[in-house]
């Protein structure tokens, strides 16, 4: 019986697999304790905590506002629901992204994603505990659902996610890609399109004089063309040597996991 809740995580576990395969999951060298430590409790608090209650609280107050909702938009083509999609998760989760690389207070909910020197697949959902609980984009997604999106959600989470996990992973599907010629102009208008590793990890260089890195931009995470509309893209089809946080003093774990409770 297929059970859509445990897709995510198949998928999530068979990029780690390519990963473990190809022995890039654990960099030899980079990855600490501490990694271990922020990763595993991030990861686990948005999948068995953050989401769920997001999904159980805006029903609650779709319902509190317009009673008698649930499925009043369940008639609508396939395809607009999935333009809604778009914009309302994929859209608002750039700017969201996007709004954390300018404003220095919202950074601090965003910093442990970037503070790890490595890119991987365990980084995907690497980020403080409080920065999803934020973010628009799975609000807005939660009232969808509940107003009648539920199946075109599911297709669309399950492409969406296959983006991102692919985009974070060390196993680089585009990098063999680029190789051939022939595939040249279609690849033109995938990393236009999607989310790439290489112009995911461009965003999460450590140096910005390498010729690669892009830490002030790259900010999709299904769609890269909001980043080619909004005049954020840089596609070099490289990959930057190293990755991290420039020019900003480490902090302990705690306060990248739970800032502004923990300050220090």
């Amino acid at each position: 019986m297929f059970d859509e809740k445990l897709v995510i995580p198949a998928i999530f576990i068979g990029f780690a697999c390519l990963e473990i395969l190809v022995g890039r999951f654990s960099p030899k060298g980079r990855v600490s304790r501490r990694d271990a430590v922020i990763e595993g409790v991030s990861t686990l608090t948005i999948i068995l905590l953050t989401v769920p209650a997001i999904f159980a609280i805006a029903p609650i107050l779709v319902e509190w506002v317009r009673p008698g909702s649930e499925g009043a938009l369940s008639t609508l083509p396939w395809w607009v629901m999935l333009a809604i999609l778009l914009v309302g998760d994929d859209m608002t989760q750039y700017w969201w992204h996007r709004a954390s690389h300018t404003f220095p207070w919202l950074y601090n909910l965003h910093r442990a994603h970037h503070s790890g020197g490595y890119m991987s697949v365990r980084i995907a959902y690497r980020n403080n505990l409080f920065y999803y609980l934020f973010m628009p984009g799975i609000w807005v997604s939660a009232v969808l659902v509940h107003l009648g999106f539920g199946p075109v959600y599911i297709a669309y989470l399950i492409v969406k996610m296959s983006v991102i996990f692919g985009a974070h992973s060390s196993w680089r599907w585009d990098e063999p890609l680029y190789r051939i010629k022939a595939l040249s102009p279609l690849m033109w208008v995938i990393e236009r399109t999607i989310s790439t590793p290489a112009t995911h990890a461009a965003h999460h260089g450590l140096h910005k004089e390498d010729g690669v890195t892009h830490y002030k931009g790259n900010y999709g995470n299904l769609l890269f063309f909001w980043d080619v509309l909004f005049g954020t893209a840089k596609i070099t089809r490289r990959y930057p040597e190293t990755y991290g946080i420039e020019g900003l003093e480490p902090v302990t774990a705690a306060r990248e996991l739970a800032w502004p409770l923990v300050r220090k």
